[in-house]
């Protein structure tokens, strides 16, 4: 049986017939469904590339093709593309398939009438929540408020008509979105066992600090604004601090201006979109404090592999964020003030983050792949034994 996976994500494709990622969804992802499936058909934004960098991941491969959807970013540009996008994902989805809608996501939200209209059962795997999405200073557009009032109540429905889901968390999503058939918690992070570190960091008074941002500049709900201001705050009272921005998008010049007039310039560093792997992995290593301020956050993949490296993490109260920390390492989000205290809280305190990082490389432990892997063969035998009674129904 095949598999049909719907996501809201932009891929490269070469001449070659190639589809490349320089960060997430590589073709090892993939590979997880085929413990269960014979043919993975992903549905995804692809555009067409003449080369891709040299440190992109092939995405497609054995047994794993693509339906490209015409590629768009943004409102706007989905609506000019709008007829197209519908057309061309429901026309990727044949009677004898089985569907994982990965929500939110406006793609799958083009598949799943259809499969309703058919009684076609499908699976979701909840991975982001929209309503925090849209909060204020997370994205600026004039159609935020409405777009917080209607996402919420499309995948509430997409979820409640599922015949079963994955939430990436173990309870936010859950509440506000359940399904009431067959659900799990199991997160998409991938810790491999060579990726964790063996001891946990130890930490001296040191001179000078260096915090990591890991995360998108291509919408500001991971709040690399909010940093900044917090590290400028920081900076005016003494403490010596310099910071490491990975990430790229249509706001990062916008945060390098921000940088500029704060007085940070020579402090941040802005090193664009890196591979995932080694190059991440390599700034992980040189930095002393991961902060993610966000917004929203399903369960948050950088998070996740900076506690495996043995770093202490600030995030804030969203999402799965508090099933990773504790409520002495987080703030409210948004707020600059609360962010810049528990920055100067935690550097000006060795044998604080000498603690954080211990119970943050233990906390990894838990979303090793062999730990996570049975409940994920679990989740996809139960959606392929739905859709198989599902076409013997349909036989005459």
């Amino acid at each position: 049986m095949n598999i049909i996976v719907a996501l809201e994500y932009r891929f490269d494709r070469t001449p070659d017939g190639m589809v490349w990622t320089q960060t997430q969804f590589p073709y090892s992802f993939w590979q997880r469904y085929l413990e269960v499936f014979d043919h993975v058909q992903v549905v995804a934004r692809v555009r067409n590339l003449p080369t891709v960098p040299s440190d992109c991941k092939e995405a497609n491969g054995d047994h794993v093709s693509f339906t490209a959807i015409p590629y768009y970013i943004g409102p706007v540009q989905y609506l000019w593309r709008s007829l197209q996008v519908k057309r061309i994902a429901q026309q990727a989805v044949n009677p004898e398939d089985a569907v994982i809608l990965r929500v939110s996501s406006t793609i799958a939200s083009c598949i799943e009438p259809k499969l309703r209209a058919t009684h076609h059962p499908y699976a979701v795997e909840v991975v982001a929540d929209p309503y925090d999405v849209f909060a204020p200073g997370s994205i600026r557009h004039p159609l935020r408020p409405f777009f917080r009032w209607w996402s919420p109540q499309i995948l509430r429905r997409q979820c409640a008509n599922a015949c079963a889901a994955a939430y990436v968390t173990k309870e936010a999503l859950q509440t506000r979105y359940p399904c009431p058939h067959y659900s799990v918690g199991i997160s998409d992070v991938d810790i491999p066992e060579e990726f964790l570190i063996l001891t946990p960091r130890q930490f001296h008074q040191m001179k000078t600090l260096h915090l990591i941002f890991v995360g998108t500049l291509a919408q500001l709900y991971k709040a690399p604004h909010i940093l900044l201001s917090a590290m400028a705050i920081c900076i005016q009272k003494g403490i010596d601090l310099k910071l490491t921005m990975i990430g790229d998008g249509k706001h990062r010049t916008e945060l390098e201006e921000q940088a500029a007039a704060l007085g940070l310039k020579e402090r941040v560093c802005f090193r664009g979109q890196l591979a995932a792997g080694k190059a991440v992995t390599t700034e992980l290593d040189q930095a002393d404090l991961f902060v993610l301020p966000s917004y929203q956050e399903g369960l948050p993949r950088a998070m996740v592999e900076a506690m495996a490296r043995g770093l202490p993490c600030i995030g804030s109260t969203v999402g799965g964020i508090p099933e990773l920390l504790p409520i002495e390492d987080m703030v409210t989000p948004g707020n600059v003030d609360a962010l810049a205290s528990k920055i100067q809280e935690v550097v000006t305190d060795p044998e604080r983050m000498a603690r954080m990082s211990a119970r943050n490389l233990e906390k990894a432990k838990d979303y090793r792949d062999e730990v996570l892997r049975e409940q994920r063969i679990g989740f996809y035998r139960y959606v392929r034994s739905q859709t198989e009674k599902w076409l013997l129904t349909q036989k005459p």
